[in-house]
């Protein structure tokens, strides 16, 4: 039944995400994209409250009380310049929907009308969170912190990914996605002449050999069963060819999916910088930003999440997809309630839809929402009367 209630909000759900696409909004900028929750809210009869800014809250009550699981959709863009040639591309130069969040907010506004049909069949309540920042990481934990989470037994949130074949999901147990967390170095040297280095205390090279020694953390310090990614993406100094300067900036970023691994980690980069710099008469500064931690599926509400696609697609709408070092800070639901991430699948090389996220040629098979419009209502039902 509620896969045909979907079939019957296609267009529906269709029509809102190319709207939401054509006017897409930057992290704490997604004034479009509330606007037009809202108003479909609004049509709809339903009450909702703003929460973190941007983003909306709706809570779907049903006649029996009972738990309440969350429903959540991200619904900010990137700063990328659209290169497609859909006749719905985005309106705003140098901002993009290019990771589905689009898709998103249009299937979750699908899932609340079935929703409120469906309200009869509700024992309990269903939360529906339409959560801006989710690019930079901040969103969930601001929505947390003006109390999203308040009473909340089960969260849920469905990736759109352009690496699954339109019609398969995958709702694996376990680690998802990794952590994201952020290091910032300052190396200070003793600037001059290029020609005169005993003069000097280089930050250059001290630099370099830092993150040269730092890979020796993932390669020689971590269990090879553990993934460990530590990134260098900014190593930044000096200003002409013949003048060693005073300072060097790394930034970089570290992915992991082993929370007790995580905590580790700003200690050994800070032993390897240490010596580092001992070694070559520097100083430095340095700052750690632990932002979203790994999401890390349970296993029950994978179990109950596994039934509802069974319910929508049988056996053979399920796909192995393995754990990625791409961060989501839906984990800030998820580590304080147990909670679902399922990746249903967009990809089509037919329709052109095969471009990675966060490419200027990132688009959907739009036959996809359909089934994460129906998985939204279906997990809710299924963990509501578990």
């Amino acid at each position: 039944m509620i896969r045909e209630m979907a079939e019957k909000y296609k267009e529906y759900v269709i029509e809102l995400r190319r709207e939401l696409h054509m006017n897409p909004g930057l992290s704490w900028q997604e004034f479009e994209a509330s606007k037009i929750i809202k108003r479909e809210l609004d049509k709809m009869g339903i009450p909702y409250k703003e929460c973190a800014g941007t983003g909306v809250v709706v809570d779907i009550k049903g006649k029996e009380e009972g738990k309440c699981v969350l429903l959540r959709a991200d619904m900010d863009a990137l700063p990328v310049s659209e290169c497609t040639v859909v006749d719905y591309k985005s309106q705003k130069e140098g901002v993009m929907h290019a990771c589905g969040h689009d898709g998103h907010v249009a299937q979750l506004l699908g899932a609340v009308k079935i929703l409120n049909e469906c309200r009869d069949e509700i024992k309990g309540t269903v939360r529906c969170v339409f959560q801006p920042a989710e690019e930079i990481g901040q969103g969930a934990q601001k929505m947390v912190e003006e109390g999203v989470l308040e009473g909340v037994d089960s969260a849920f949130a469905i990736h759109l990914w352009s690496d699954i074949p339109v019609g398969k999901v995958s709702v694996e147990a376990g680690p998802r996605m990794a952590s994201a967390d952020n290091f910032e170095i300052k190396i200070i040297g003793k600037g001059g002449h290029g020609s005169l280095p005993q003069q000097c205390v280089d930050p250059v090279v001290t630099g370099s050999a830092f993150i040269m020694n730092l890979q020796s953390i993932s390669s020689r310090e971590t269990n090879p069963n553990d993934s460990l990614v530590i990134t260098v993406g900014k190593f930044q100094a000096g200003t002409t060819f013949n003048v060693i300067p005073g300072y060097a900036i790394i930034q970089g970023t570290t992915r992991c999916f082993n929370p007790e691994l995580r905590k580790e980690i700003p200690n050994k980069i800070e032993r390897i910088l240490k010596g580092t710099v001992d070694i070559y008469r520097a100083e430095y500064e340095m700052k750690y930003m632990f932002y979203p931690a790994p999401v890390i599926n349970d296993e029950k509400c994978s179990k109950i999440a596994r039934g509802s696609v069974r319910k929508l697609l049988g056996e053979e709408g399920f796909y192995s997809l393995e754990k990625l070092t791409t961060a989501e800070d839906f984990s800030a639901f998820s580590t304080r309630v147990p909670g679902v991430l399922a990746f249903v699948g967009v990809k089509n090389p037919e329709k052109e839809c095969m471009y990675p996220h966060h490419h200027a040629k990132f688009n959907m098979d739009e036959d996809g929402f359909v089934i994460g419009t129906s998985l939204y209502v279906q997990y809710a039902l299924d963990f509501l009367n578990a």
